[in-house]
């Protein structure tokens, strides 16, 4: 992972990296500065997690974070830092978020890409799409409080109906990733994986 010096006596700044329309990186911003009216295209990705009864863990965003608080979505999302492989990326991130370890990391939609916007500020990504495992039934997060406010476990049919429906509101990129992950199949652990090969150029390392 290659990351900008910290500065003497503190932590290392976290980095996004910007990317063109073709998905090719064009360089890098503070992740403290680059969300707002006019946030610059970027990689991410989104995390879906079941444990090992098939439940689905779904997170509510921190009251207090800057972009989206407050809003019920899958159960990770964040940004891959540069150079950082994928996987590791969201190893670190559902590390740091929920205090889980996860495993058997399958990518499935590797070109899904959003816009959203709420209270003024855009989020823009391309944020492909991984699925993976956490051992044991409805083992308890440990969320990181200025991450995720709540968590909880529940049956991946009934969430997904639930959004579909317009019922349960969500995060503007999970609903249109439940859209696309419901087209591979009603089942998760029969979503086919995709072809890395077909990530942005960015995340090809």
């Amino acid at each position: 992972m290659s990351v900008d010096a910290p500065a003497p006596g503190g932590p290392a700044e976290e980095l996004v990296v910007l990317v063109s329309s073709e998905g090719e990186a064009i360089g890098t911003a503070p992740k403290s500065s680059v969300h707002h009216a006019d946030t610059p295209l970027h990689l991410a990705f989104s995390a879906y997690l079941f444990d090992d009864a098939g439940s689905f863990l779904v997170t509510q965003r921190a009251l207090d974070k800057a972009t989206f608080p407050g809003v019920w979505t899958n159960s990770a999302c964040g940004h891959p830092a540069p150079g950082e492989p994928l996987a590791d990326a969201v190893c670190r991130r559902v590390a740091d978020e929920l205090g889980l370890a996860v495993g058997d990391l399958r990518l499935v939609l590797p070109r899904f890409s959003y816009r959203a916007e709420q209270d003024g500020v855009v989020e823009l990504e391309l944020c492909p799409v991984l699925v993976g495992r956490v051992a044991g039934t409805a083992p308890e997060p440990r969320p990181d409080p200025a991450e995720v406010e709540a968590a909880e476990w529940l049956p991946w049919e009934e969430f997904a109906a639930d959004v579909l429906a317009g019922r349960r509101r969500v995060s503007t990129w999970c609903r249109e990733q439940v859209v696309e992950l419901d087209a591979l199949g009603p089942s998760p652990e029969q979503w086919p994986e995709a072809d890395p090969a077909d990530l942005p150029a960015a995340l090809r390392h």
